[in-house]
Protein backbone atom coordinates (compact mmCIF):
# COMPACT_ATOMS: atom_id res chain seq x y z
CA UNK A 1 0.00 0.00 0.00
CA UNK A 2 2.75 2.22 0.84
CA UNK A 3 4.90 1.47 -2.42
CA UNK A 4 1.48 1.78 -4.38
CA UNK A 5 1.05 5.24 -2.41
CA UNK A 6 4.72 6.50 -3.28
CA UNK A 7 4.05 5.37 -6.67
CA UNK A 8 1.14 8.01 -7.21
CA UNK A 9 2.62 11.24 -5.45
CA UNK A 10 6.12 10.51 -6.55
CA UNK A 11 6.81 8.15 -9.93
CA UNK A 12 5.62 9.27 -13.37
CA UNK A 13 1.94 8.48 -14.18
CA UNK A 14 0.92 5.24 -15.58
CA UNK A 15 -1.41 4.12 -17.90
CA UNK A 16 -4.14 1.66 -17.02
CA UNK A 17 -3.50 -1.61 -17.99
CA UNK A 18 -6.33 -2.29 -19.43
CA UNK A 19 -9.29 -0.63 -21.20
CA UNK A 20 -8.98 1.97 -23.71
CA UNK A 21 -7.09 5.19 -23.79
CA UNK A 22 -6.97 7.25 -20.63
CA UNK A 23 -9.92 9.64 -20.33
CA UNK A 24 -9.00 10.68 -16.94
CA UNK A 25 -5.39 12.39 -15.20
CA UNK A 26 -4.21 11.82 -11.72
CA UNK A 27 -4.17 15.78 -11.58
CA UNK A 28 -7.90 16.22 -13.17
CA UNK A 29 -9.49 13.43 -10.34
CA UNK A 30 -7.16 15.67 -7.16
CA UNK A 31 -8.82 18.89 -8.83
CA UNK A 32 -12.18 17.34 -8.73
CA UNK A 33 -12.02 15.92 -5.35
CA UNK A 34 -10.61 19.35 -3.48
CA UNK A 35 -13.58 21.15 -5.86
CA UNK A 36 -15.77 18.77 -3.54
CA UNK A 37 -13.76 19.03 -0.38
CA UNK A 38 -13.53 23.26 -0.69
CA UNK A 39 -17.25 23.19 -1.35
CA UNK A 40 -18.68 20.71 0.72
CA UNK A 41 -16.28 20.01 3.43
CA UNK A 42 -14.15 16.73 3.60
CA UNK A 43 -16.79 14.87 4.97
CA UNK A 44 -18.73 15.12 1.91
CA UNK A 45 -15.87 13.10 -0.24
CA UNK A 46 -16.46 10.37 -1.83
CA UNK A 47 -15.14 8.43 -4.68
CA UNK A 48 -18.53 8.34 -5.99
CA UNK A 49 -18.83 12.10 -5.47
CA UNK A 50 -15.72 12.91 -7.53
CA UNK A 51 -16.82 10.16 -10.45
CA UNK A 52 -20.11 12.22 -10.64
CA UNK A 53 -18.31 15.55 -10.88
CA UNK A 54 -16.34 14.25 -13.36
CA UNK A 55 -19.26 12.89 -15.46
CA UNK A 56 -17.86 9.01 -15.23
CA UNK A 57 -18.41 5.66 -12.77
CA UNK A 58 -16.68 5.52 -9.74
CA UNK A 59 -15.05 2.22 -11.15
CA UNK A 60 -13.65 4.07 -13.71
CA UNK A 61 -11.74 6.24 -10.93
CA UNK A 62 -10.05 2.98 -9.47
CA UNK A 63 -8.35 2.27 -12.69
CA UNK A 64 -6.10 5.47 -11.41
CA UNK A 65 -6.45 5.92 -7.70
CA UNK A 66 -6.93 2.74 -5.32
CA UNK A 67 -9.60 4.71 -3.09
CA UNK A 68 -10.29 7.66 -1.00
CA UNK A 69 -7.52 7.66 1.47
CA UNK A 70 -4.70 7.74 -1.60
CA UNK A 71 -7.36 10.07 -3.79
CA UNK A 72 -7.09 12.62 -0.34
CA UNK A 73 -3.15 12.28 -0.63
CA UNK A 74 -3.12 13.27 -4.03
CA UNK A 75 -5.62 16.27 -3.13
CA UNK A 76 -3.63 17.43 -0.26
CA UNK A 77 -0.18 17.30 -2.22
CA UNK A 78 -1.93 19.56 -4.72
CA UNK A 79 -3.85 21.64 -2.70
CA UNK A 80 -0.81 23.21 -1.12
CA UNK A 81 0.36 24.31 -4.38
CA UNK A 82 4.40 25.12 -4.16
CA UNK A 83 5.52 27.27 -1.01
CA UNK A 84 7.11 30.93 -1.70
CA UNK A 85 10.50 31.42 -3.39
CA UNK A 86 12.34 32.70 0.40
CA UNK A 87 14.61 34.71 -1.46
CA UNK A 88 15.03 37.82 0.89
CA UNK A 89 18.83 36.86 2.17
CA UNK A 90 16.84 37.18 5.93
CA UNK A 91 16.21 33.49 7.62
CA UNK A 92 13.58 35.30 9.74
CA UNK A 93 12.36 37.71 6.95
CA UNK A 94 12.24 34.11 4.57
CA UNK A 95 10.16 32.49 7.58
CA UNK A 96 7.97 35.07 8.23
CA UNK A 97 6.86 35.02 4.61
CA UNK A 98 6.74 31.38 4.41
CA UNK A 99 4.39 30.91 7.63
CA UNK A 100 2.05 33.41 6.20
CA UNK A 101 1.72 31.83 2.91
CA UNK A 102 1.63 28.33 4.80
CA UNK A 103 -2.06 30.51 6.72
CA UNK A 104 -3.18 31.09 3.62
CA UNK A 105 -3.13 27.65 2.48
CA UNK A 106 -4.97 26.18 5.02
CA UNK A 107 -7.25 29.69 4.70
CA UNK A 108 -8.20 28.50 1.29
CA UNK A 109 -8.79 24.57 1.96
CA UNK A 110 -9.38 24.08 5.64
CA UNK A 111 -9.91 20.83 5.52
CA UNK A 112 -5.87 20.99 4.66
CA UNK A 113 -6.40 21.13 8.81
CA UNK A 114 -7.43 17.21 8.59
CA UNK A 115 -5.26 16.47 6.15
CA UNK A 116 -2.13 17.13 7.25
CA UNK A 117 -1.63 15.52 10.02
CA UNK A 118 -0.20 12.01 11.47
CA UNK A 119 2.45 9.63 10.37
CA UNK A 120 1.74 10.04 6.28
CA UNK A 121 3.53 9.89 3.37
CA UNK A 122 3.97 13.35 1.86
CA UNK A 123 3.77 14.40 -1.86
CA UNK A 124 6.66 16.48 -3.72
CA UNK A 125 4.28 19.80 -2.80
CA UNK A 126 4.00 19.54 0.84
CA UNK A 127 8.00 18.31 0.99
CA UNK A 128 8.96 21.26 -0.70
CA UNK A 129 7.75 23.61 1.75
CA UNK A 130 9.40 22.00 4.86
CA UNK A 131 12.61 21.84 2.47
CA UNK A 132 11.93 25.70 2.04
CA UNK A 133 12.15 26.09 5.30
CA UNK A 134 15.04 23.89 6.13
CA UNK A 135 16.94 26.07 3.97
CA UNK A 136 16.27 29.34 5.50
CA UNK A 137 17.75 27.81 8.77
CA UNK A 138 21.17 26.55 6.96
CA UNK A 139 24.24 28.00 7.97
CA UNK A 140 22.72 29.23 11.33
CA UNK A 141 24.47 26.52 13.54
CA UNK A 142 21.83 24.62 14.70
CA UNK A 143 21.07 20.74 14.49
CA UNK A 144 19.14 18.92 11.35
CA UNK A 145 16.95 18.07 14.78
CA UNK A 146 17.10 21.32 15.55
CA UNK A 147 15.93 23.00 12.28
CA UNK A 148 13.03 20.20 12.22
CA UNK A 149 11.80 21.25 15.22
CA UNK A 150 11.43 24.52 14.20
CA UNK A 151 9.79 23.80 11.08
CA UNK A 152 7.31 21.90 13.47
CA UNK A 153 7.22 24.75 16.17
CA UNK A 154 5.95 26.92 13.33
CA UNK A 155 4.07 24.68 11.85
CA UNK A 156 1.68 24.06 14.82
CA UNK A 157 1.46 27.71 15.49
CA UNK A 158 -0.12 28.68 12.24
CA UNK A 159 -1.95 25.67 12.07
CA UNK A 160 -3.65 26.18 15.47
CA UNK A 161 -4.29 30.00 14.85
CA UNK A 162 -5.96 28.38 11.36
CA UNK A 163 -8.11 26.34 13.29
CA UNK A 164 -9.28 28.54 15.81
CA UNK A 165 -10.00 31.27 12.93
CA UNK A 166 -11.83 28.18 11.01
CA UNK A 167 -14.31 27.01 14.32
CA UNK A 168 -14.92 31.02 15.01
CA UNK A 169 -15.09 32.91 12.15
CA UNK A 170 -15.46 36.64 12.29
CA UNK A 171 -19.00 37.15 12.97
CA UNK A 172 -19.16 34.45 15.91
CA UNK A 173 -16.09 35.52 17.45
CA UNK A 174 -17.45 39.15 17.50
CA UNK A 175 -20.53 38.08 19.38
CA UNK A 176 -18.04 36.05 21.22
CA UNK A 177 -15.89 39.29 22.75
CA UNK A 178 -19.62 40.94 22.90
CA UNK A 179 -20.88 38.03 25.60
CA UNK A 180 -17.81 37.88 27.50
CA UNK A 181 -17.83 41.68 28.07
CA UNK A 182 -21.19 41.57 29.67
CA UNK A 183 -20.08 38.92 31.58
CA UNK A 184 -17.09 40.72 32.67
CA UNK A 185 -18.91 43.64 33.79
CA UNK A 186 -20.78 41.45 36.42
CA UNK A 187 -18.04 39.13 37.21
CA UNK A 188 -15.06 41.90 36.27
CA UNK A 189 -13.55 41.56 39.74
CA UNK A 190 -13.02 37.72 40.03
CA UNK A 191 -10.90 38.21 36.81
CA UNK A 192 -9.13 41.21 36.92
CA UNK A 193 -6.36 40.18 34.44
CA UNK A 194 -8.79 39.61 31.98
CA UNK A 195 -10.96 41.97 32.02
CA UNK A 196 -7.97 44.40 32.63
CA UNK A 197 -6.45 42.67 28.72
CA UNK A 198 -9.65 42.88 27.18
CA UNK A 199 -10.58 46.82 28.06
CA UNK A 200 -7.10 47.67 27.08
CA UNK A 201 -6.78 49.45 23.62
CA UNK A 202 -7.20 47.69 20.66
CA UNK A 203 -3.94 48.18 18.83
CA UNK A 204 -2.07 44.99 18.10
CA UNK A 205 -5.11 42.76 19.11
CA UNK A 206 -6.06 40.32 16.60
CA UNK A 207 -2.36 39.63 15.39
CA UNK A 208 -2.03 36.39 16.85
CA UNK A 209 -0.44 34.44 14.17
CA UNK A 210 2.25 37.73 13.75
CA UNK A 211 2.81 37.82 17.16
CA UNK A 212 3.54 34.43 18.05
CA UNK A 213 5.08 33.93 14.68
CA UNK A 214 7.63 36.91 15.90
CA UNK A 215 7.93 34.95 19.29
CA UNK A 216 9.29 31.89 18.09
CA UNK A 217 11.78 33.81 15.73
CA UNK A 218 12.99 35.47 18.38
CA UNK A 219 13.91 32.36 20.60
CA UNK A 220 15.69 30.52 17.57
CA UNK A 221 17.52 33.87 17.06
CA UNK A 222 18.60 33.70 20.66
CA UNK A 223 19.73 30.22 20.52
CA UNK A 224 21.63 30.79 17.08
CA UNK A 225 23.47 33.79 18.22
CA UNK A 226 24.51 31.72 21.82
CA UNK A 227 25.98 28.75 19.22
CA UNK A 228 27.96 31.96 17.19
CA UNK A 229 29.65 33.27 20.43
CA UNK A 230 30.12 29.92 22.12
Amino acid sequence: MADELAQLLWGPQARPRRGPKPALSLDGIARAGIEVADAEGLAALSMQRVAELLGKTKMSLYRYVPGKAELVALMTDRAVENPPDLASGDWRTDLTDWSTALFRAFAQHPWLLETTVGARLMGPRELSWVERALAALDGKGLTGGERLDAVVLLTSHVRGIAQQSRASGTEAESRLVAALAGVLREHGDDYPATLTAMTAPAEGRDQALTFGVERILDGLETLIARRAGS
